[in-house]
């Protein structure tokens, strides 16, 4: 082989390596690029699964606490017992109707002794309606503020009449109610579901007692109810010695 041979197949082999060597390079480069867009699509990928997982479990938590809190105000009306309802509502409505009666009888009543009561019942049933609204709004509750029909028949009937006609009936419609109250004050003291609404009729329930007494004096009803006074009378004193337990 002549020199020139021997350069040129020297020139071809460092030609050879040369080009080798690139691609190796090349390669490298390109797998260490690969691994780290795989880094990072790992690490991103983590990043928002961490991130979305923790939004999810946000909002389970916040559905959870949302559930919790409305089934809380929804249970405090449900578990509210028929019985509860109802006195409430007859109380509220019964109180109003006591109001616009009271009024009524200073304006229209012939005796002093009636025209007195009225302004009676005008002040302690307004002071207790205000009380028993208070607890409703307390416990989410929304209580009537006008009259029904069948209550507001009674206010029209009486607003018809005057002087000594005016005492009698209402005396006598005075007589009925409280007669009534008194028995459904008794019965919510003692076995009324809420303590609150408890307490509350026990609280008032010495008054409408007072009423019922003051009502036995008015025109046309003297000498009415001597039975109920002996009842209220040994109520009252089974009252007051429960009271005085420890």
């Amino acid at each position: 082989m002549t020199n020139r041979q021997l350069i040129k197949s020297a020139h071809v082999w460092a030609i050879t390596a040369l080009l080798a060597l690139g691609l190796w390079s090349i390669a490298g480069k390109a797998g260490i690029l690969q691994q780290n867009q795989n880094q990072n699509g790992n690490s991103n990928g983590n990043a928002n699964g961490n991130s979305n997982t923790g939004n999810s479990n946000r909002t389970q938590n916040d559905n959870r606490s949302g559930n919790r809190n409305t089934g809380g105000a929804q249970g405090s009306q449900v578990a509210m017992s028929s019985q509860d309802r109802n006195f409430i509502t007859e109380a509220a409505m019964g109180g109003m109707m006591e109001v616009e009666l009271g009024r009524l009888a200073v304006q229209n009543g012939a005796s002093d002794a009636v025209k007195q009561f009225g302004q009676r019942m005008v002040d302690d049933h307004t002071k207790s309606n205000q009380e028993l609204m208070s607890w409703a709004s307390s416990k989410g509750m929304t209580l009537p503020t006008a009259l029904d029909e069948k209550h507001q028949q009674q206010v029209t009937k009486l607003s018809g009449l005057t002087g000594a006609e005016f005492d009698r009936a209402y005396a006598k419609r005075m007589m009925s109610d409280h007669q009534k109250d008194v028995k459904e004050f008794e019965k919510q003291s003692t076995r009324g579901g809420d303590p609150d609404l408890r307490a509350f009729a026990t609280k008032t329930l010495p008054t409408l007692q007072e009423h019922l007494q003051m009502v036995r004096t008015l025109p046309g009803n003297e000498g009415r109810g001597g039975g109920n006074s002996n009842r209220n009378s040994n109520v009252n004193s089974n009252n007051n010695g429960n009271s005085n337990r420890p």
